[in-house]
């Protein structure tokens, strides 16, 4: 039976996942005192205290002060080694009473045992982040993030219904939470099956660039991940498993496509027309709109001359043609981003000849363990000690709400181009010396590799040493000439030299500025959301935009993050905006809700005085969150705690408007 909030015993645990007994222990004392020895112990402290009702466990001295990361973030959140010789012993003790006793059932926490857990983490500096960690702690006494509210008690005899468009993760989140508050919706999927992005994209080596436990909601945390970085089939498979664990895919239909939808003011209702895969076109009726067609969506395949005289394959990464053969074919790759960095690797071993075209080179974040399991340790703890894994998320939670921000802020005086203020030449240097290291042996090749741009002007990717030996295969080939044209045969760069290439890989990424294609959508005016935006997305929170009541976007403009934080919490929160706002038009018995344009523009203003004050809003770089325009309109350069605020103490009478 699927499992929702509400129907979990104990009441107020939201999780998809939650278990109510784990394996009991019958380990002896040594192995008990290997795992301590491995285990994260800021979780694990944590753990065995929920567990054992013993929060002394948790004493100030022993508290992670969870350093900022410059580049890699220090075993057990930075404790020093007195304190963890103290924390090994305390937990060692602890788990051996789980042994004895047979502790392996979770132990809901009260106020001042939720209260002790946020002191610990935070170092007694949690009163702003308190919510946001209790909205992230399953074993949490008031855990956030469920509706307050049900459709039937403040909808009365009222009709209404709400269409989601797209499943990918920012849809699954929406369909959730509309499922907890009881709203009837229907969702749209153009695609056979859920999970967006991770349904799309099968290339080779896909997988996830951060790391897996932070990469999941608050309601649905999964805790046996196979893989310390996952891979796209495993998220594929987290994707369908919280579809199914909650009873949603009866609310979805697949393969039918949104293409149009149009506010009527006079009743209230948005029409809107879908696509079948017969191409029937139908009509629908709905109250409510709430868009997770995503970001990274519709490929970006640069215009470059000769490309339909190619006589070889050109497929795009998140097109991948699987019935085409790369062995012993000469494969380019375009490109040198997350995507490039996962396809370089895994098929340059089965190519005749690799070539990759270099615009810039990447900045790459030490993480040896990028292509390992789950530590065996890690394994034992989530099967034995109740609720590690919730504990351990939300320690890298927490730790990862800051990451590297600091890194990436702008010294007004500083006055390089290729860092923006001391630290973050620092970090600079430090990632250089590791580049240099890979390429010891071919020196002569380091100025190519090296980026030219600050840290964190571009999103980092993980470095376990695959991608350097890749390039310095005898196969492969790193080409920085621009390329000019194709011929039949290949593609000429430059400098005059043509390629010869059987098959062309773009790893160019998405047209992400382009939100809400090609969908045309209509506001209360008549005019579309395209004519408002004039080529330059705006939305109060990436979620709203003035004329345009009942309409609310998942991971919209200003929603993406590139040194810090995780985009599941924005995900949830602009989802949670979302449903609070039906209920308003529900409870006042209006028609509808948009957010006022002088509130949008104070957002905006915001917003985008802050991105120029981070390396990804300098002039001197070009990377894919700046639109045509050149204004960053993908990232959010804030923290949590501010997305928090915005979405949720919200002036529904000051800042929108009630129709």
């Amino acid at each position: 039976m699927p499992l929702t909030a509400g129907a979990i015993d104990p009441p107020g645990v939201d999780d998809v996942y939650w278990r109510e007994e784990y394996a009991k222990i019958c380990e002896d004392d040594a192995f008990l005192a290997q795992i301590v020895a491995k285990a994260d112990l800021p979780s694990l402290l944590i753990a065995l205290s929920a567990v054992t009702g013993d929060m002394t466990m948790l004493r100030p001295h022993l508290r992670p002060p969870f350093p900022l990361v410059d580049t890699v973030a220090p075993a057990n959140g930075g404790m020093s080694e007195v304190a963890q010789i103290e924390a090994r012993a305390l937990a060692l003790a602890a788990l051996k009473q789980l042994r004895d006793e047979g502790l392996n059932r979770p132990r809901p926490l009260d106020d001042a045992e939720t209260r002790a857990v946020i002191d610990f983490l935070t170092n007694s500096a949690g009163d702003t982040d308190a919510e946001i960690l209790t909205h992230e702690m399953d074993l949490a006494a008031k855990k956030l993030g469920a509706p307050g509210w049900k459709f039937a008690d403040v909808a009365g005899d009222r009709e209404f219904s709400v269409a989601v468009i797209g499943t990918g993760m920012s849809g699954i989140g929406a369909m959730y939470r509309l499922k907890q508050a009881g709203v009837p919706f229907t969702a749209f999927e153009k695609n056979p099956d859920v999970g967006g992005v991770w349904w799309a994209n099968t290339y080779p080596g896909v997988r996830l660039d951060t790391p897996t436990f932070g990469y999941s909601f608050s309601f649905a945390q999964r805790t046996d991940w196979p893989h310390a970085f996952a891979t796209g089939s495993e998220i594929q498979d987290y994707a369908r498993e919280i579809v199914a664990r909650s009873g949603l895919r009866e609310n979805i239909k697949f393969g039918v496509e949104v293409v149009s939808l149009k506010w009527e003011e006079s009743t209230g209702y948005w029409d809107v027309v879908t696509r079948t895969a017969n191409d029937e076109l139908v009509h629908h009726r709905f109250n409510a709109v709430i868009s997770a067609a995503g970001q990274l969506e519709r490929p970006n395949i640069p215009e470059i001359e000769g490309q339909s005289d190619f006589k070889g394959v050109r497929m795009h990464s998140a097109r991948w043609n699987h019935d085409v053969a790369l062995r012993g074919k000469r494969v380019a790759v375009i490109g040198t981003g997350a995507s490039a960095y996962q396809i370089v690797p895994a098929i340059v071993d089965e190519v005749e000849h690799l070539t990759v075209f270099q615009r810039s080179g990447p900045w790459m974040v030490p993480a040896p363990n990028y292509y390992d399991d789950t530590p065996q340790v890690m394994r034992w703890l989530v099967e034995h000690v109740p609720c590690y894994g919730q504990w351990f998320r939300l320690s890298a939670f927490y730790q990862a709400a800051t990451g590297r921000l600091h890194t990436a802020i702008v010294d007004p005086n500083w006055n390089r181009e290729d860092s923006v203020s001391a630290k973050n030449l620092e970090v600079r240097e430090t990632l250089t010396k590791s580049i240099r290291e890979q390429w010891k042996n071919y020196p002569e090749h380091v100025d190519k590799i090296v980026p030219t741009y600050p840290p964190g002007g571009k999103r980092m990717l993980r470095d376990n040493g695959v991608w350097a030996a890749a390039l310095q295969r005898p196969n492969a080939a790193l080409v920085t000439n621009p390329i000019v044209r194709f011929t039949e045969t290949g593609v000429v760069t430059e400098d005059g030299v043509e390629h010869p290439v059987d098959v062309v890989v773009y790893a160019t990424g998405f047209t992400a500025s382009e939100f809400l294609d090609p969908m045309e959508i209509r506001g209360a005016s008549g005019q579309t959301i395209k004519e408002y935006w004039k080529g330059n997305a705006k939305a109060w929170g990436g979620i709203a935009v003035p004329d345009f009541p009942n309409f609310f976007i998942v991971l919209g403009p200003n929603t993406n993050y590139v040194v810090h934080g995780s985009q599941h919490f924005m995900m949830e929160c602009a989802a949670e905006f979302a449903i609070e706002s039906i209920h308003q038009v529900l409870r006042r018995g209006i028609k509808g809700i948009e957010v006022k344009q002088e509130e949008l523009d104070a957002f905006v203003e915001r917003v985008d005085a802050e991105n120029q004050r981070r390396a990804w809003g300098r002039p001197q770089v070009s990377n894919w969150y700046k639109n045509r325009f050149g204004r960053v309109s993908q990232v959010w350069p804030f923290s949590h705690r501010e997305y928090w605020q915005l979405t949720h103490d919200v002036d529904f009478d000051g800042g929108f408007i009630l129709h």
